[in-house]
């Protein structure tokens, strides 16, 4: 029970300091230092728990029985047997820390090979299919044999060093029973008991060592977890290391998110001669941006403001930060230089952001079109179930929803195996227009009009796409009053955006006005 009592205590301190803000994407992004976290959360603390649960029980009970037969073998035998028998464990100790000492490093170093080992083999998982059309089975093979060789290479040097610990743990128990022995002794040779006879002399010498040699066991039971506390030690330290890294990032996400909030205007208004329109959802000021781990400069001195109905498309050779830039407007990365202001909020009515990589998470076909909410969104029932397949028949997905088995139904297969790289981006707008505000505008409670900014972000969302199908997935888009911020090559995308923000690389960068929006049939505008 303290068992799992303890791993749900510590799994879900240690969930609300990975998933708060963006902290397990800086952890696994841009933190290089913190090897698979996901095998600390899930095994590791596995492991540190189970020990730690099977060596308490000992470490409860030591201390009642250890000064119950300190008393005992005072009466028995006076001061020196206690004091011999602490002496010896306090020797035994000191020998054993050394030894264990060197075991805890490669401990450490034997739980990253073994996560490096498994991410392998998940990596393999993931990407079966690429592998299996490059032919790459021998060289996968190789790799991975590679990876275990060197987990068994540490393997046999954390046994080489462990065997040196269970020789100095077996020896103390060992002349620990002919302690016991040498402690009735001395008092018998040296004539105290002479005025006995040899009857009473026997039952004394076996009262005296059974409780000299019951003191020496309950120490050599704490000596004999000395095994268990190179393990324990070392989960501690990996556990820790990462305790300590959540923590600080969750304070750096904190204060950003403070001093950002505290530079936000929700009042529409802005300090300075130039007032912020109530329609802005971003506001850059003379940003500039460098990739966090090469310093490579991407943008330079960028003053940008995105505004409801004035869509902007991002464009630009490989390597010129146009990814870059979404990841700041999104609060995972930081500028370099400059003031980067969000003006609304995220979700529903705010902005909602489409990655390069579509994300599907486990459960029903529902679930994955309200991703990331928790619940349907804004009503439940019927109306959301005809919302829900409308949007999936205009994202071309109505066979989905046949393949599914309907919205709810659970299905026990990954999608990222079932949905070809266009079905996965066509899914992705259907979740978009699921996300989109039910009105263009609404009404707050102090009886003020609000204009309410739905802005999506769309990093090459379309990339797996024919140039027919994005024509109507970006139309769909306008008609539902959305203002896009794209990324992308395509020069078809250009119709559907009012400026151009191209980037040269090295920091240079060019804003036009883009006319071809203005030639839109009325019916394809918003």
């Amino acid at each position: 029970m303290m068992y799992v009592s303890w791993r749900k205590s510590l799994t879900e301190y240690l969930h609300s300091c990975y998933f708060q803000g963006q902290v397990y994407y800086s952890l696994h992004v841009l933190r290089e230092d913190i090897d698979n976290p996901d095998q600390r959360i899930s095994q590791d603390v596995e492991r540190f728990c189970r020990q730690l649960s099977s060596m308490a029980s000992k470490l409860i009970i030591s201390p009642f029985t250890l000064a119950y037969y300190t008393y005992q073998c005072f009466q028995s035998t006076g001061w020196l047997g206690p004091v011999s028998i602490f002496g010896y464990f306090i020797i035994g100790t000191m020998v054993n820390k050394v030894l264990m000492s060197p075991i805890v490093s490669k401990l450490v170093q034997q739980e990253k090979l073994e996560g490096d080992f498994r991410f392998k083999h998940m990596q393999i998982r993931v990407n079966a299919e690429p592998a299996a059309f490059y032919r790459a089975g021998r060289v996968e093979h190789m790799r991975t044999d590679r990876r275990l060789q060197s987990l068994l290479q540490t393997q046999r040097e954390l046994i080489g060093k462990e065997l040196w610990l269970y020789i100095g743990i077996n020896t103390f128990d060992y002349l620990g029973s002919i302690l016991s022995y040498v402690v009735i002794a001395i008092p018998i040779f040296s004539g105290v008991y002479g005025d006995l006879s040899p009857t009473e002399l026997s039952a004394l010498v076996s009262k005296n060592a059974f409780v000299s040699i019951y003191l020496i066991g309950c120490f050599s039971q704490l000596i004999d977890l000395f095994s268990t506390v190179t393990d324990v030690a070392g989960y501690t330290h990996r556990i820790g290391e990462l305790q300590e890294t959540l923590l600080s990032l969750g304070r750096k996400k904190n204060d950003n998110y403070s001093e950002a909030k505290a530079s936000w205007d929700l009042d529409g208004s802005h300090s300075g001669e130039d007032p912020v329109p109530r329609d802005t959802a971003f506001l850059l000021e003379q940003v500039t941006l460098s990739v966090p781990s090469s310093g490579k400069l991407l943008i330079k001195d960028l003053s940008l403001r995105i505004s409801q109905g004035n869509s902007v498309m991002i464009v630009g050779n490989t390597g010129t930060g146009k990814t870059s830039l979404l990841r700041v407007l999104g609060g995972l990365w930081e500028s370099t230089r400059g003031s980067v202001k969000m003006l609304t909020c995220f979700g529903p009515r705010g902005v909602v952001f489409l990655p390069q990589r579509p994300f599907f998470t486990d459960g029903s076909l529902r679930e994955q079109v309200i991703y990331p909410l928790k619940e349907i969104y804004p009503v439940s029932g019927s109306a959301d179930d005809e919302r829900i397949v409308r949007f999936l028949e205009l994202a071309g997905l109505t066979d989905l929803l046949v393949r599914a088995g309907g919205l709810d139904k659970r299905v026990d297969w990954n999608w990222y195996d079932i949905l070809s790289p266009g079905e996965m981006q066509r899914l992705s707008f259907a979740r978009l227009f699921y996300l989109q505000p039910k009105y263009a505008g609404g009404h707050d409670w102090s009886g003020e009009d609000l204009a309410y900014t739905f802005l999506s972000v769309l990093d090459e969302a379309t990339s797996a796409l024919t140039e027919e199908v994005e024509h109507e997935l970006y139309r769909v888009c306008l008609q539902l009053g959305m203002t896009l911020i794209s990324v992308g090559h395509r020069a078809s995308l250009e119709k559907f955006h009012s400026w151009i923000l191209k980037l040269h690389g090295e920091g240079r960068w060019e804003l036009t006005r883009c006319e071809k929006m203005k030639r839109l049939p009325a019916g394809e505008r918003c």
